[in-house]
């Protein structure tokens, strides 16, 4: 947050100075301290976030890799004449516990192509898939691990 408010600050004064530079530090240390003294926002806080951050740009490069993997797969399927696509209505619960880690999980299911999530109800989720090939291993997928993960390193 501290790098926020001061990225902020030198792009919005456009110019960039020693003058312009330290009242930035000043001022966003002013806004940072009192985040945290009235917006429960703490130090640790911070550096989980700076973790996370780190760790969710990892996430979304893997998103990206299953999805060109999930595309030459449904290519496949459509291309070739020899399989017979059987569409499959898949349900599982997930062992993630915080709400936005398991819409994560939803979203990104459903940015792979192929499947889509259905339905999303406390820790079950429905997901329709184009074959059932695609639906191979989804409950203990590289998306559960790496959201598992994430939320440890919150604890």
């Amino acid at each position: 947050m501290f790098l926020l408010f001061f990225l902020v600050w030198i792009v919005f004064n456009g110019v960039v100075t020693l003058e312009i530079i330290g009242f930035g530090l000043v001022i966003t240390v002013l806004m940072f301290a009192f985040i945290c003294r009235f917006m429960d926002y703490s130090i640790h806080k911070e550096a989980v976030l700076i973790k996370k951050s780190g760790y969710f740009m990892w996430y979304v490069w893997n998103l990206i890799v299953e999805i060109v993997k999930a595309n030459f797969s449904v290519i496949h399927l459509i291309l070739s004449s020899q399989e017979i696509v059987e569409p499959v209505m898949v349900s599982f619960k997930t062992t993630l516990k915080s709400k936005v880690t398991r819409v994560i999980l939803a979203n990104s299911i459903t940015l792979t192509p192929g499947t889509i999530t259905v339905s999303l109800h406390d820790d079950e989720l429905v997901v329709h898939c184009l074959d059932e090939s695609l639906a191979d291993g989804m409950e203990d997928s590289i998306f559960v691990k790496m959201l598992e993960k994430m939320e440890r390193m919150g604890e």
